[in-house]
């Protein structure tokens, strides 16, 4: 008998790859953090003896999930100003209420009240974009879940930092603290084309090369941002940015609703990957990302929920169902985005388009065991026809009943093992209560 730290088994375990796949009765074996077999439960039992079982009778075992792309401080925003265009939602409220009340304190209460809420949902990896990105990186380590820490750029000043210089100074610093932790990653995040200036720009490409990082950006979001563009430089974003050198696989391009056949063809050709964000685009009316076009071209897609400020949830797997419902009505065909390539829009995309895939997004030998467990025995989804079919269109984050991330069970039936939920809510509370306070001018 070979000893494992954890055997997991399930009546379904779904690996994303090989792709399309289905392993019924089948058992995972855990050592140090790392699956080091997948096996039928009854050769698994066979051969291997665990300090722990988990049995999952009802359950579908799946790659965690891969927010690739959310604001995680902003869920103390939450509900705060909705059913508001974009620039008016960004200009009149959101920028306004952080220049006011984001600080490192507002972020790591925020980022632990999103990470709980994100581990409920089946989320064990997520990628950030905000001020203070060493708090998230504090709230993260805390929950021991696993985060690209976004280092994030923008012209304006804050009260994070005072311009562009300052803001990639303090990003690299955060890199050098981190480069040598397992869960923790760092990716550069300047905020948009029109809120970081060429010359900034330009430094990220060259940092990004030379430290063999990943970029991700807001790009091409509505109308208006790209109309803008044209008018004061003469150009569409992305043709700057290619003129910049920063179209190239290290780019997470966050959200591609404007894009001609052109600019699809363009992204293809220099394998930039494309991050769909569909509730937040059309809560925000936005625009349609063109997800099959991108497909078609073999572009990586993958999901991300954007904040919970404009959302208003952090839950991937509704993000899948909006995905897969939108995509067929966006290109008029019901056999547009099945649900398995949904599920992979959800994992083993995300974390390419991370630079992590080799250590997570799908359930194979050799990667990270960050996994998920789904019961399907709920009235919402029985009957099982496919699990696959279930997860996307039927299920709802309440049958997420564990989570683990490197082996290490982060929520056990339905119960964060390393958050205290009732104090992390009492925070929240407790920042609304003196927001909704000065706002009244009391």
């Amino acid at each position: 008998m070979i000893s494992v730290d954890t055997i997991i088994s399930a009546k379904w375990v779904i690996p994303v790859e090989p792709d399309n796949r289905i392993l019924e009765q089948h058992s995972i074996a855990i050592k140090a953090g790392e699956i080091v077999a997948i096996l039928p439960t009854d050769k698994c039992t066979q051969q291997y003896q665990a300090k722990e079982t988990v049995d999952c009778p009802d359950h579908a075992l799946i790659p965690g999930l891969v927010n690739t792309h959310t604001h995680t401080a902003m869920s103390l925003f939450r509900g705060m100003s909705d059913d508001l265009p974009l620039m008016t939602w960004l200009n009149d409220h959101i920028w306004p209420a952080e220049m006011k009340w984001v600080s490192s304190e507002f972020v790591r209460d925020g980022a632990e009240l999103a990470i709980a809420e994100m581990l409920q949902s089946g989320t064990t990896c997520f990628c950030d974009m905000y001020f203070f990105p060493e708090d998230v990186a504090v709230a993260a380590r805390k929950a021991q879940i696993r985060a690209a820490i976004g280092l994030i750029v923008i012209d304006f000043p804050s009260a994070y930092a005072q311009d562009a210089q300052e803001y990639i100074s303090k990003g690299l610093a955060l890199h050098d603290e981190l480069r040598n932790e397992n869960l923790l990653s760092t990716i550069f995040a300047p905020h948009a084309p029109y809120t970081v200036a060429d010359e900034a720009l330009k430094r990220i490409c060259t940092l990004a090369e030379e430290l063999d990082m990943q970029i991700i950006m807001h790009v091409h979001e509505t109308r208006h941002e790209v109309d803008d563009a044209v008018k004061a430089t003469g150009v569409r974003p992305l043709a700057r940015l290619q003129a910049l050198d920063l179209l190239t696989p290290r780019l997470a391009a966050v959200h591609m609703t404007v894009l001609t056949d052109e600019e699809i063809d363009l992204a293809a050709a220099t394998g930039v990957h494309v991050i769909h964000c569909p509730e937040s685009n059309l809560k925000l009316a936005s625009g349609f990302c063109q997800v099959e076009k991108l497909r078609a071209k073999k572009i990586n897609v993958a999901l991300g929920t954007d904040g919970a400020a404009s959302n208003n949830d952090l839950d991937m797997l509704s993000e899948m169902r909006t995905a897969a419902l939108l995509a067929k009505g966006v290109a008029g065909d019901a056999t547009a985005m099945p649900a398995h390539e949904a599920l992979r829009l959800a994992t083993i995309n995300g974390a390419r388009a991370l630079g992590l895939d080799h250590k997570i997004g799908s359930i194979e030998v050799g990667k990270d065991a960050d996994l998920v467990a789904i019961n399907l025995a709920k009235t919402a989804t029985t009957p099982v026809y496919e699990p696959v079919s279930q997860i996307v269109y039927a299920t709802s984050r309440d049958q997420v009943s564990h989570c683990w991330v490197a082996g290490k069970l982060l929520l056990d039936n339905g119960k964060l093992t390393t958050l205290d939920e009732p104090d992390l809510c009492a925070k929240a509370n407790k920042w609304r209560d003196v927001i909704k306070k000065s706002d009244s001018g009391d």
